[in-house]
């Protein structure tokens, strides 16, 4: 399942000449990524204060392929391409219409907050990733 999430692009977002950020294009894609946990009932505030667990980013592959402007409306979308024991990857893009202006892939490591030491994903935390990979 691809789940998207609306962005409009602020005068903040952008450069002197109206466009994007390299940076920025980050900040969208973290965006549709904590919707999207929500959306599978997955809340990182309570994984961190009742569980001692976080989501972080391992690593991020960033490609812009075409340039967004101030006040595109524009949709991040979320798939999820793997899951393992302790950590997940996503594909992300960045689309204006019908027009793809980025891709990212990203692994979300999990760690312990009160340590930042890697631990498996919390049972239900991989149940909600399996079954939003059937949809």
């Amino acid at each position: 399942m691809t789940f998207s999430w609306p962005i409009r692009v602020y005068w903040e977002d952008t450069d002197a000449g109206g466009v994007v950020y390299h940076a920025r294009y980050l900040h969208f894609f973290e965006r549709a990524r904590t919707e999207w946990l929500r959306c599978t009932g997955i809340s990182q505030t309570d994984l961190r204060q009742e569980q001692d667990v976080i989501l972080v980013v391992k690593d991020a592959y960033l490609d812009i392929l075409r340039p967004a402007h101030f006040d595109d409306s524009l949709s991040a979308t979320v798939c999820i391409a793997e899951s393992g024991r302790a950590s997940f990857r996503v594909h992300q893009e960045l689309w204006r219409g019908s027009d793809c202006l980025s891709r990212a892939d990203v692994k979300i490591a999990c760690l312990r907050a009160s340590s930042f030491k890697p631990c498996g994903l919390p049972t239900h935390v991989n149940q909600a990733l399996q079954n939003a990979n059937k949809n």
